[in-house]
């Protein structure tokens, strides 16, 4: 195998594959980014971009900062907000072009090729916290295969290790999967480049402002992305077989059929391959053992894999036999066709088609949000919602930030940062909610109880109207649990403030 051809030409018919799947899936993906409605968590991040921080309730600010971004540029709409990932493999293939070419030309562009016709770059249009980490994440690899290829540590050498840990901090102000990203690099450099562990120290040293940004905003915030991350999301964690096996099911099918037959068929070339490509190797086995060993207590979700997810393509482009390359790229194509068929076949539809699932009634909240507001709004009641995703939603719809009434789940606590509820004190607030409310478990913190029925495409809701808020009952019977349950903050972590707890009880760290 050939793996140093850095002038050869590329093959006509691999350039013809390239453009074809570079323009048709961008083609595919900018369809879906102005036709499909937006998500929980879409509605959610765009208020992160609404408010610009230095960091938000669950996660570091990065995507939030991106939204601001294409919001100021490009206007206040859907499609907008979605171009960062609907643009991101065609930038992603470009990195992987500059970072592999100086090996073989005509590998890298097989590479790209191969991620490109990965389905889930064909249908991914989802604007989240992962967008701006794969970004990122492959920047860094990219600059750091560039340093490695050069002979000596010289100015540019250094440069490209610099580089490489400034996009590394930019990976890490997006999420802290990041530190994966981190670890691989230095099993690498332990194991296989000693010699220039002090590009890996420069490299370090230049990623150092992302993780400083975050722990100020963290110990100014009652360091809320580490009891998001770190505390109140693993208190039930325990091992089921199911959350494995579940792992594994999911990497097949990332891998897709054709790649993982390929990959098993030819894995004798997938063991030279990572003595040669040790970097590309790294950067596919490390992160694959380690969700592999987090699996044991966390479902794995398919997104927490895909800023790796570049390399296990080009580790398989650079490892397969010449031979065998075109045929999995059409493994790849006929996987990625049958997906682009479903999805034609489910634009046939319509919103009646589905009636019959469990899933109307969100697809009615999703296609009729605007008429559901219409049927609820009422001129000087307040609107909330029973969860953060109705509330995102609805609230994206009227451009208007839609507080959650209740104690809430232990993500996207947002309100905790942004809402103060002694504001609504004996206001009229109407709760919209998908299931009859019990009025006993409302009545406690309104003068009055009411409850309003509605309908929307034959899907009924309902909205429970309080008026007189008491803000006195709802702080000790629903914030008093949130900061029993939330706010558990460990005293060994340094604070400067706390919005809740500050609101809460007046000061910076709330007595126990």
């Amino acid at each position: 195998m050939s793996q140093n051809q850095d002038s050869t030409a590329l093959p006509v018919t691999l350039s013809r594959w390239l453009l074809a799947a570079g323009l048709l899936s961008l083609l595919l993906r900018l369809w879906i980014s102005v036709s499909f409605p937006v998500t929980g968590d879409e509605a959610f991040f765009y208020w992160w971009g609404v408010y610009p921080d230095w960091g938000y309730s669950d996660h570091p600010p990065m995507v939030g900062w991106l939204i601001a971004l294409m919001r100021a540029t490009l206007g206040d709409s859907l499609w907008s907000i979605r171009l960062p990932i609907v643009l991101l493999p065609l930038a992603l293939g470009a990195a992987l072009w500059w970072a592999l070419k100086g090996a073989d030309r005509v590998r890298a562009a097989w590479a790209v090729l191969f991620f490109w016709l990965a389905p889930l770059n064909w249908l991914n249009t989802l604007i989240t916290t992962d967008t701006p980490l794969i970004f990122w994440s492959v920047l860094s690899v990219a600059a750091l295969m560039r340093a490695e290829r050069r002979a000596q540590m010289d100015r540019a050498a250094w440069g490209l290790y610099a580089l490489s840990g400034v996009f590394l901090g930019c990976a890490f102000l997006s999420k802290y999967f990041s530190v994966v990203l981190g670890f691989s690099y230095l099993v690498y450099f332990v194991l296989y480049r000693r010699e220039r562990l002090a590009g890996l120290a420069l490299l370090v040293l230049c990623a150092l402002p992302g993780p400083a940004i975050n722990i100020a905003y963290n110990m100014s915030h009652g360091w809320s992305n580490i009891m998001f991350n770190v505390y109140n999301r693993n208190e039930d964690a325990h091992f089921e077989w199911r959350k494995p096996l579940t792992y594994i099911g999911m990497m097949a099918y990332l891998v897709t059929p054709a790649a993982l037959w390929m990959a098993v068929r030819y894995r004798q070339s997938l063991l030279a391959a990572a003595r040669s490509q040790r970097l590309l190797a790294c950067l596919v086995v490390v992160p694959l053992l380690f969700f592999a060993l987090l699996s044991a207590k966390k479902v794995i979700g398919l997104h927490w894999v895909l800023s790796f997810y570049p390399f296990g393509f080009a580790f398989l482009a650079f490892a397969l036999p010449e031979g065998k390359l075109k045929a999995c790229a059409k493994g790849l194509a006929v996987f990625a066709g049958l997906h682009v068929l479903v999805v034609a076949g489910l634009y046939m539809t319509t919103v009646d088609t589905w009636r019959s699932t469990k899933l109307y009634p969100q697809i009615i909240r999703s296609y009729k949000t605007a008429e559901m507001l219409q049927q609820v709004t009422a001129p000087g009641v307040v609107l909330m919602g029973e969860a953060y995703t109705p509330a995102s939603i609805f609230g994206f719809e009227r451009r208007q930030y839609m507080p959650v009434f209740g104690v809430g789940k232990f993500h996207a606590r947002q309100d905790d940062m942004l809402v103060d509820f002694s504001l609504y004190q004996g206001k009229t607030i109407r709760i919209i909610l998908a299931d009859k409310p019990r009025l006993e478990e409302f009545a406690p913190y309104f003068a009055s109880v009411r409850v309003l029925s509605f309908e929307q495409n034959g899907v009924p809701f309902y909205a429970l109207e309080g008026t007189g808020f008491n803000y006195q009952a709802y702080r000790e019977g629903v914030l008093g649990t949130v900061f029993k349950r939330y706010f558990n903050i460990p005293k060994w972590l340094p604070m400067t403030g706390c919005p809740f707890c500050e609101r809460y009880c007046g000061q910076v760290r709330c007595p126990s």
